[in-house]
Formats: structure tokens, sequence, C-alpha cells
């Protein structure tokens, strides 16, 4: 049996930068980072954690007044003229990563966590129990700490907030295999 997915995707090509945005990037961990956080974890006997964010941008709020046609099968027969006015991100927008890059980090940071100065997509959190880090390359986040219920918790509070997959244990990122 296939499976299909459709997406609405936005026409982010025809986008003009200082008019429709202003800023794009996404949280993308430094493989140096990715590198040292592994060695680190397992150094240490700590257990890594993946977990992917499902459709990742459509998490994102825009801060941005944005607008688009009616989706085909969408259009509104009493008003086929009118436009649609974004409240969240959409694939094919520049701002798109930018826009989720900012709601999980703020939402990390009230949830008690610090950015790293050594890479933003680094997030650390001390707790009554002990430690818990973060690494996040756009979608995809893995966890590890010397609490592995503080890490079930994140896991539970964070799969709330946004529709996520949890992985289990890590195996592979970025091309590293972990055994």
């Amino acid at each position: 049996m296939s499976k299909y997915k459709a997406r609405l995707i936005a026409k982010g090509y025809a986008q003009t930068y200082g008019i429709d945005y202003e800023e794009t990037y996404s949280s993308i961990a430094k493989m140096t980072i990715v590198r040292i956080f592994i060695i680190m974890a397992v150094a240490k006997g700590w257990s890594l954690h993946p977990m992917d964010v499902k459709n990742v941008f459509f998490h994102g709020d825009l801060h941005e007044k944005m607008y688009m046609e009616q989706p085909l099968g969408y259009v509104d027969q009493t008003h086929p003229n009118l436009v649609c006015r974004l409240k969240k991100a959409l694939y094919g927008l520049k701002q798109a990563p930018r826009a989720w890059s900012d709601k999980i980090g703020q939402y990390l940071v009230t949830s008690g966590f610090q950015t790293s100065h050594a890479d933003f997509s680094l997030y650390v959190k001390r707790t009554d129990h002990g430690i818990v880090i973060i690494v996040i390359y756009v979608d995809d986040l893995i966890f590890t700490g010397d609490s592995d219920a503080d890490i079930f918790d994140l896991k539970k509070l964070l799969k709330q907030k946004f529709k996520m997959k949890d992985l289990g244990e890590l195996r592979y990122f970025l091309d590293i295999e972990v055994i």
C-alpha cells in the first residue's frame, strides 16, 4: 500500500528580501558540537534519545504580514478573489526555518534551558536530579543527560507542545553511526 502526502507549499521564490522577510536561518548545530555532544554522552555513559519533529515548519509563528492566494481545491466560490493571511509558517517561505527556530528556542528557554554560547542550537538545563542537554539540527533533536527521568519528562512535554516522533535509541545522526 502506497502512502501519499500532500503539503501546502508557499511560493517562497516570489518573496523579496526586506519586504516579505528579513532573516533566514535555522537551528543547525555545528558538526564539531554534534561530535563533542555524542562523545561526551558516551564517555559519561549517558543514553542518547533522538526525536523528529513532524511538519516542523508548520509550528513557527509568522511575525510579518504574509498573504497567499487561495489554494486550488479550496477556493471560496462566493469570494474567489480573496487571499489568505498566514499566521503560521508554511514550507517554501524563506522565513519558515527562522520561525521554527524562534518557537523551539523560546519554548526551551521558558522551560528553564539556557542557550550555549558555543552554539545556539545547544541547550542545557540543570535540574534537582542532574543535567539535560539538547542539540537541535532543524527538525531533529537529540537529548542526553544524567537523569533519564528528566529526559522522559522533557520528551513528554515536547510531545504535548509539538508533534514529535520518538526514534528510540540513537543509531544514526547526520551520517554518524552510533554504536
